[in-house]
């Protein structure tokens, strides 16, 4: 690898060279609004309508929501960061055992996002893990720390089940069966990019932010939006970000309903196996256009 892992715990005087960003391509503060009306949806409601129209009225107009009451627990959150950062503060020669830059792999460590590719890096190193099922994939999982293990795969179990709850609700909200997603598929640094301004999401406590994604919009057939974002590192802290993906098995035909494409017209975008979605992101840089551009008609 031509450039050392930033994670090292040694104290940087000076950031190295391929991590700086000419001026014209950083955040600028000052073009960033506060955005006070992030949707922010209780799943404890015991109505489900009310729940399912919230949820497709912040897919439709932000593409982004918060969730609370949730099922997650909040001390597994807990330890699942503590945890995370544990990892991250082993030696770098510990966690160098673990690098690779082959996107394929169910378990790597990586830094930027290709860094092969890129010519400027974003600043972040990464742990990226195949979850589900457990059973294949936690056994390849980091050993050190002693309960990463346990600790990951009980915060796995309650975020999947939060994720497919999520996903009959956007079924409903399209008008759709609740398992049609499920059926078709088996399956605060945070800004965001709306109408042309990006917007600092303020977290909600204990809330989880829920982005919809590309697959969800390439299912909704554009009505539901995949948006841009991106975090934001500072001078004072280090920040911290656990994302957890709702994949579709590599074989899944991504590809819009007939009820949600108007007659006698074609679908945005053309059907596509997530396995060859899965190939592009990661073939791209970062910075490049949005990835569903590649599979528009």
């Amino acid at each position: 690898m031509s450039t050392g892992m930033i994670s090292t715990g040694i104290p940087f005087a000076k950031l190295p060279e391929s991590y700086i960003r000419p001026e014209s391509d950083r955040p600028n503060s000052s073009e960033v609004s506060e955005c006070e009306n992030v949707p922010v949806i209780d799943l404890g409601c015991d109505d489900r309508q009310l729940i399912v129209r919230q949820i497709g009225e912040a897919c439709q107009e932000y593409g982004f929501f918060q969730v609370i009451n949730h099922g997650v627990g909040k001390e597994l959150a807990e330890k699942m960061q503590g945890v995370a950062r544990e990892f991250f503060s082993l030696p770098v020669e510990e966690k160098m055992k673990l690098y690779s830059d082959d996107p394929s792999k169910t378990m790597r460590l990586s830094t930027s996002f290709n860094v092969n590719k890129e010519t400027i890096h974003n600043w972040r190193d990464y742990l990226r893990l195949h979850c589900y099922p457990l059973d294949k994939y936690s056994p390849e999982w980091p050993s050190n720390p002693s309960s990463f293990r346990e600790i990951v795969s009980n915060y796995c179990k309650q975020v999947r089940e939060l994720g497919m709850r999520l996903e009959e609700a956007i079924s409903e909200s399209l008008g759709l069966e609740k398992e049609h997603i499920k059926k078709d598929l088996n399956v605060s640094g945070l800004q965001v990019l709306k109408q042309g301004r990006w917007l600092a999401v303020k977290p909600h406590p204990d809330a989880f932010v829920i982005n919809i994604g590309d697959q969800f919009q390439a299912l909704s057939n554009g009505k539901y939006k995949s948006v841009f974002h991106r975090a934001v590192v500072n001078a004072d802290k280090p920040r911290l970000s656990i994302a957890s993906f709702l994949c579709p098995y590599d074989c899944a035909v991504i590809s819009a309903p007939k009820n949600l494409i108007q007659e006698g017209s074609t679908g945005i975008y053309r059907s596509f196996t997530y396995a060859e979605y899965y190939k592009r992101f990661w073939s791209r840089n970062l910075d490049d256009d949005h990835c569903l551009e590649l599979f528009k008609n």
